[in-house]
């Protein structure tokens, strides 16, 4: 559970980072956008894993974040 903890503050931080980048127009946003997808695919990845609740919620939202990450990014993977 512990490494899942680490995925999941990893992911958002990584979210918010994407996020700000974005909202000021940066050169950088697509590329974050790409970054973001594959953080959330190992977040949802190992929070599948995991038997609880909250955490299948957490993985339904990482694959959501991933998929308009991907579209933001032009398709990168």
């Amino acid at each position: 559970m512990a490494e899942c903890a680490r995925l999941c503050i990893d992911c958002a931080g990584i979210g918010w980072a994407t996020a700000a980048s974005m909202s000021r127009g940066s050169q950088f946003a697509a590329a974050l956008c790409g970054v973001c997808a594959s953080a959330c695919d190992v977040c949802a990845a190992q929070c599948e894993q995991m038997q609880d609740e909250h955490c299948r919620r957490t993985a339904e939202a990482c694959r959501r974040c991933a998929d308009e990450c991907r579209q933001m990014a032009g398709g990168a993977r």
